[in-house]
């Protein structure tokens, strides 16, 4: 591997390991870094001692980046008000993406914009409660005004997704994907199918689809007898025009800019080695540090440093004998079988799965993509209304044999373990992926392998060590138009409450809520049902076959739901242990208390509606207090304000009812004044969740409000004086109230 690869693959690691690292963590690699710098120096090894100034330089490239950005971040939360660049068209109600621009400052913000409306490369005036989060600001209650027209690739971008939109109808999500890196309208059972199957890195441009395009045009040209290097620069010029037309995402660049160096280098008819196209292609974190970080950019990078790796692997490898398809298989499986192992530690980092059918699935899907992706390019590049139906037409073949694909291999028990790898796991596995590359082009690859084998080794056994000094945290998890909440421990135990909704051949608890808290780790010590509705227990006989909960809390109210009568009937059959709530009834699992505030039997009792009868529990983990109300309605919560309404003040309230008019009364809104307002509500359902009224309650009180429709799973941490909030792809901190005023 050339020095250049090396220095800038070293580069853009150092910046990863810098900007996701503590200040300790950095402070220790850096000086680790400079002092084999300098034994490197000393003995002599020239390229060693540059890798390692590399990794120094780009460790202090990360150090500058954040302090940046933190002084940034501290003036635009002083200021409340910033001119930003917007990403996609935005109404009132979307999560919002944007850069902020102006005032010696270009930061990321996600803003949960209240009120406004933008369109896509529009810069804005943007009002609201800044904090900084983990990749810059998140703007809570933004409202957006003064759009003017900017950004002409972002509107360019925004232009080829609604032609998108309109052309592919239902598969447009899928089309999005890896037309324009659009990611953000594919469901999560979907991206998590493709990632069981190994196939996640086929939903976003890469250089696989751009080479395909690449091919594609060189294919033509071929058929046409057009003159080798016109047809070359056309290529070229086409596909930069391309890329500018989707937004220049930073996938695309980089796999636009390797395949227009090797396309150069032939026109000039000069040798290029492989690896130095890469680095050049993997030179984005040069001049925006943060492109380190991106996802496409990392899956790209690995996956074509796999791809160099393993060609050279097979060449080694298969024998000479071999000619004709049974050398194409060969070398395609061999190749296939790296590339899932070099990109499985950030597969596994990002969507806890590692496919053990990546290989096979990545042999029969690639002849699907080298058809699809040329249509898919014709359908955009030639705006002409017979051209787009027909290449649309046959897209949709191909579309659905490549989603038949992952759905197979999905179904397949086994194939896709789900893993979660800690920090130090990882580290281990991306230092594993590394010496697997060496170990795939060096002539003597004995040192790499054992490099491989004793990371591997620190894989096996981290996860026998104890988890200590852990965090509590509350998953509100996305279920649709359902509830289900889950408490974790500082040890790692569960306290789940509700398990989602049921449906004819399956229920969230299968399909989401114990795939979900088995993903995690750790024992399930408690189930509280809030009622017997069929959007709250229709999941928990699957959860409780599948994960066993050590104890089982049941309002009490009669159910005769067909979903009711099967957990009751599965508890039994596991001999889980049933309890009904009492008011004033506590109990304790590590450091979460539980204190049960209703239902009261009395006041059930002459009940007609189960909603009336919801538990509510107030969980105390430190100073910090959680407020659960089920689907209790209005009437409940005035029984509530008679009964114990001391009681109610919480930092975080689980909101009645998916935010429906019948519940969560400016009454009992004030009792509890939470800071953070959570609501478990299916996008676009049929009921009308959450009332406007109710929003517009939760607003005007200053309440920071999290929803599932548009936020997806939403994650509460609880630190020593701060709720750090993990939601759609972002990381913030909740301000104290002084803040907010």
């Amino acid at each position: 591997m050339p020095l250049i690869a090396w220095s800038v693959l070293a580069y853009c690691t150092a910046l990863i390991v810098a900007l996701n690292s503590a200040s300790v963590v950095r402070a220790i690699a850096m000086g680790l870094a400079l002092v084999a710098c300098i034994l490197c120096v000393l003995c002599g090894r020239r390229t060693a001692s540059v890798v390692c100034a590399t990794v120094a330089a780009g460790m202090l490239v990360g150090v500058l980046a954040i302090r940046i950005d933190a002084t940034c971040a501290a003036r635009l939360v002083a200021a409340q008000q910033f001119t930003a660049s917007v990403e996609a068209d935005v109404v009132a109600g979307d999560v919002a993406h944007a850069t902020v621009l102006g005032d010696g400052c270009n930061m990321r913000a996600t803003m949960l914009v209240t009120s406004g409306r933008a369109r896509a490369g529009d810069r804005a005036t943007v009002t609201g409660h800044a904090t900084a989060s983990e990749r810059g600001l998140f703007v809570a209650d933004a409202a957006l005004s003064a759009a003017a027209p900017a950004d002409v690739l972002l509107r360019a971008r925004a232009a080829a997704g609604r032609r998108i939109d309109r052309l592919f109808s239902g598969d447009a999500p899928m089309v999005r994907a890896p037309v324009i890196a659009d990611m953000s309208a594919i469901s999560a059972d979907q991206r998590d199918r493709f990632a069981r199957a190994g196939l996640v890195h086929m939903l976003s441009v890469s250089g696989l689809h751009v080479g395909i395009v690449a091919l594609a045009l060189e294919l033509l040209a071929s058929v046409l007898r057009l003159p080798r290097t016109p047809a070359r620069l056309a290529t070229l010029l086409l596909l930069a025009v391309y890329v500018a037309a989707i937004g220049a995402p930073p996938p695309a660049v980089r796999a636009a800019v390797m395949l227009g160096a090797l396309l150069v280098s032939r026109l000039l008819q000069r040798p290029t080695s492989p690896w130095a196209i890469l680095a050049l292609g993997a030179a984005a974190p040069l001049w925006d540090a943060r492109t380190a970080l991106d996802l496409g950019w990392q899956l790209s990078v690995a996956g074509t440093a796999a791809l160099i790796a393993g060609g050279a692997l097979a060449r080694r490898i298969i024998p000479r004998s071999w000619v004709g398809w049974r050398r194409s298989l060969a070398a395609g499986g061999v190749i296939s079988i790296v590339a899932t192992a070099v990109t499985a530690p950030l597969v596994a980092w990002a969507f806890g799965r590692v496919s053990l059918l990546g290989p096979i699935t990545n042999l029969a899907a690639d002849p699907v993509m080298a058809l699809l992706q040329p249509l898919l390019f014709l359908a955009m590049a030639i705006p002409v209304p017979g051209i787009e139906r027909f290449t649309a037409d046959a897209a949709h073949a191909l579309l659905a044999a490549f989603d038949a694909i992952a759905t197979a291999a999905a179904a397949v028990p086994g194939a896709a373990p789900m893993v979660l790898p800690t920090a130090l796991g990882a580290i281990a596995a991306a230092v594993a992926s590394v010496a697997l590359i060496v170990a795939c082009v060096a002539r003597h690859p004995g040192r790499a392998m054992v490099v491989v084998a004793a990371s591997l080794g620190v894989l096996v056994l981290e996860p026998l060590v104890p988890r200590v000094g852990g965090v509590a945290e509350l998953h509100m998890i996305d279920v649709g138009q359902g509830d289900a909440l889950a408490l974790r421990t500082s040890r790692g135990r569960w306290i789940a409450i509700d398990a989602g909704r049921s449906w004819i051949g399956g229920d969230a608890g299968r399909n989401t809520v114990a795939p979900y808290l088995a993903h995690r780790g750790g024992a399930l010590a408690l189930f509280v049902l809030s009622h017997p509705h069929a959007d709250h227990v229709g999941g928990a006989a699957s959860l409780f076959a599948m994960l066993h909960p050590l104890r089982f809390l049941d309002p009490g109210y009669v159910g005769t739901s067909s979903p009711y009568r099967a957990a009751l009937a599965e508890a039994a059959a596991d001999a889980i242990p049933w309890q009904r709530v009492r008011p004033g009834d506590s109990l304790v699992v590590d450091d979460v208390v539980l204190t049960a505030l209703a239902p009261d039997s009395a006041w059930a009792a002459r009940l007609t509606d189960a909603n009336l009868a919801s538990t509510v529990l107030l969980a105390r983990i430190g100073t910090v207090r959680i407020l659960f109300t089920g689907d209790a309605e209005a009437p409940e919560e005035d029984w509530l304000l008679a009964h114990s309404a001391e009681a109610l003040r919480a930092d975080v309230l689980k909101v009645g009812h998916h935010g429906s008019s019948t519940s969560t009364t400016p009454e009992f809104l004030a009792a509890v004044h939470p800071r953070v307002a959570l609501v478990s509500v299916g996008a676009h359902n049929a009921y009308g969740h959450p009332s406007p009224d109710v929003m517009a309650l939760l607003n005007a009180a200053n309440v920071t409000t999290l929803r599932t429709d548009r936020l997806g799973t939403v994650v509460l941490r609880f630190l020593p004086h701060t709720i750090e909030v993990t939601a759609h792809g972002e990381r913030w901190r909740i301000p104290d109230r002084s803040q907010l005023r």
